[in-house]
């Protein structure tokens, strides 16, 4: 299994997991041009693409669905709450591209098992999502505002985690956000900080997980660098080294790499 997370952050979303011929789009909050060059950057070409599936409705995670799927004939998979509230956002999908899942059911795409599950965001129905291909698990959990232990325990065992850390709390508070919106982005069902993403991590390391890529960085609250120190420093605190912890900053603008997992 291979993952390249192609943008990540507050201004678009979209990364491809891929093993042999099935690459599967994780959300295209980005217009169809950007994510086509980013493709390319990954050696994929976008006729191959075998399915986008979708967190939630929020536009940086669907701008690009709709004409994605129109130009190169690509299925789009959502729950049913997501579609209802994404449909009138992304223009006409041919029926035959329209596909359902159930949030905590798993289904398959080519050689994944895929298993959406509930995040807390303040979308209709939003999920993040676990993929499992030939022994190896890869969870992508962003845009949520809190971590249940349900969501700890998803998380335990992933061999690569693929988590938020939106914002450095200070750089919110003392921003030029209006009010409600820091409020919203606090909140339980808003996003997760760089320190509660630290605290997360260091309690998942005594559980085995030991890969992490930091996602979906604020381009006003946050700075790569932030992050890494923020989530590098709890770590240390707690006793983890360097080398026994591996830690990467997803690139709001660019692709990140390629991961095997």
């Amino acid at each position: 299994m291979k993952f390249s997370p192609l943008y990540s952050g507050s201004s678009g979303n979209c990364s491809v997991v891929s093993s042999g011929n099935t690459h599967i789009l994780v959300d295209a909050g980005m217009t169809g041009k950007a994510i086509t060059s980013a493709l390319s950057d990954v050696d994929i070409d976008p006729c191959s693409i075998s399915a986008i599936v979708v967190t939630h409705e929020h536009s940086d995670h669907i701008k690009g669905v709709g004409v994605m799927s129109r130009k190169y004939d690509i299925p789009v998979y959502a729950n049913e709450g997501t579609w209802k509230a994404m449909a009138p956002l992304v223009g006409n999908i041919s029926m035959k591209n329209i596909r359902t899942f159930v949030t905590g059911q798993n289904f398959y795409i080519g050689s994944f098992d895929l298993t959406p599950f509930r995040i807390s965001h303040d979308a209709a129905e939003p999920v993040g999502f676990k993929f499992f291909e030939k022994g190896s698990k890869l969870v992508y959990m962003t845009d949520t505002g809190c971590v249940s232990e349900a969501l700890r325990e998803t998380a335990s065992d992933a061999d690569l985690l693929f988590l938020e850390s939106n914002h450095d709390v200070d750089m919110l508070k003392n921003g030029s956000y209006p009010y409600q919106l820091k409020m919203r982005i606090l909140s339980k069902k808003g996003h997760l900080s760089n320190d509660a993403a630290g605290d997360l991590l260091a309690k998942l390391f005594l559980s085995g997980m030991r890969r992490v890529i930091l996602a979906h960085l604020s381009h006003e609250n946050n700075t790569e660098s932030v992050a890494y120190n923020t989530v590098r420093g709890i770590l240390n605190k707690n006793g983890i080294p360097e080398k026994d912890f591996f830690l990467k900053v997803a690139h709001r603008d660019r692709v990140t790499g390629v991961f095997e997992i």
